[in-house]
């Protein structure tokens, strides 16, 4: 298994991926949509994305990071706003591949880390997350407000 960065010249290996995870989130399919939204994440610099391919090119699993700030860190953060391995290829260890490329970012970046936001029901991932070295943070409250 290789992890590579997406660039425009990926976008068919890792768009149909990106649209089944968000078909996993309860949304309705869309690749057109879904490469749009990615290509101006990726022209605009908005978004790292890597890529899990295998032997034979085949997309198994992508992470996407977007760039934040911390204003009391004074330092560049990460958000890991998207993990998703393809289901034939699950339990191989691509997420925990796919989360070390992104701690390789942060450190390629200068960035102070990563977070990302999970569902305490997703029992998959609240077991990798620890596992890969993260730690829960219980101490705060996570607010929304959508428009």
């Amino acid at each position: 298994m290789r992890i590579i960065k997406v660039d425009i010249d990926k976008l068919d290996l890792v768009t149909p991926l990106f649209d089944a995870y968000r078909v996993f989130y309860q949304q309705q399919s869309d690749q057109l949509g879904a490469v749009t939204f990615l290509k101006e994440r990726i022209e605009n610099d908005e978004s790292v994305i890597f890529l899990a391919v295998d032997e034979h090119d085949n997309a198994a699993g992508f992470v996407q990071l977007y760039p934040l700030f911390s204003s009391t860190r004074m330092q560049r953060l990460w958000l890991l706003n998207d993990l998703y391995v393809e289901s034939d290829y699950r339990r191989m260890g691509i997420a925990k591949l796919l989360l070390e490329r992104a701690k390789a970012h942060c450190v390629e970046t200068g960035a102070r880390g990563f977070f990302l936001e999970t569902g305490v029901d997703n029992v998959e991932g609240n077991k990798l997350y620890p596992a890969v070295g993260m730690t829960l943070n219980d101490d705060h409250n996570f607010y929304w407000w959508d428009v």
